[in-house]
């Protein structure tokens, strides 16, 4: 793979991890589609049945590269609206939408679509020395890849403000306070941690799994009836799998359940 994005598939988890360590793991355009062609991978690939996110040395990702030279040609109305929908707003979609598991082992600084990066995955662990920040503001800015709409869902609308109106480094214990993220792990402990919960998602059932996700995260956007109706259709889609009557088999046999993905 020639961009700075190292992966590798083991025990069904798909490990994707950036590699730019000398630039935070700020991300180029080229990083930014392996990712998106990794996920959409993922979502199709029935013996992958869990992802985990992360990235080398300091950095989780630092944002946008933005010294790609993006700015030497002259801009004309609709360029930088078509390169947010087909660029950072793609890959936020690519994980919101992605029928597996996806955990974000945010090693270190979180910035900007870094941050934004991490809150769409599904569960987030820090480590003790990540931090997150709406750098945005610092740059003269409005906050781009999702942030906008992660945020408010997460901590409500004030605290979204105060994140992206100050810019300020969220240290990964108030991260943590304010349930932006699940666990913070000593820095040594957060690979181990990634791959234990990874494991535990990977024997689950998969499918299963991919309609819970479908379902918290439309349950944020539409009303009642709709959400009811929602839950209905994934039951009865549910109920077609393999590891749904594998599931009340062991329950009625009093055994542990053994899912297979299917």
């Amino acid at each position: 793979m020639s961009e700075p994005v190292r992966h590798e598939v083991r025990e069904h988890v798909s490990y994707v991890t950036l590699d730019r360590p000398e630039a935070l793991n700020a991300l180029t355009p080229g990083q930014r589609d392996v990712l998106i062609g990794l996920l959409a991978q993922a979502s199709e690939d029935p013996d992958v049945r869990a992802v985990v996110l992360t990235g080398t040395g300091r950095g989780f990702c630092a944002g946008a590269d933005l010294r790609g030279g993006a700015g030497d040609r002259e801009r004309v109305p609709g360029d930088v609206a078509r390169t947010l929908r087909l660029g950072a707003q793609r890959l936020i979609a690519t994980v919101l939408d992605c029928e597996k598991p996806v955990i974000a082992a945010v090693n270190g600084t979180a910035a900007g679509l870094g941050a934004h990066l991490a809150l769409a995955c599904d569960l987030v662990l820090a480590a003790e020395s990540a931090r997150f920040i709406e750098v945005f503001v610092r740059r003269g800015l409005v906050p781009d890849g999702g942030g906008a709409y992660l945020l408010p869902r997460l901590v409500g609308p004030q605290r979204a403000k105060e994140l992206m109106f100050f810019g300020d480094a969220l240290p990964a214990a108030e991260a943590e306070r304010l349930g932006l993220v699940n666990r913070v792990v000593p820095d040594g402990e957060l690979e181990k941690t990634a791959r234990e919960w990874a494991t535990r998602l990977a024997a689950g059932p998969t499918r299963s799994l991919a309609l819970t996700k479908q379902l918290v995260n439309a349950s944020l956007d539409g009303d009642r009836a709709a959400a009811f109706a929602a839950e209905a259709a994934a039951q009865e889609i549910n109920m077609t799998t393999e590891d749904a009557r594998e599931g009340l088999r062991a329950f009625v046999e009093r055994r542990g359940a053994e899912f297979r993905g299917r």
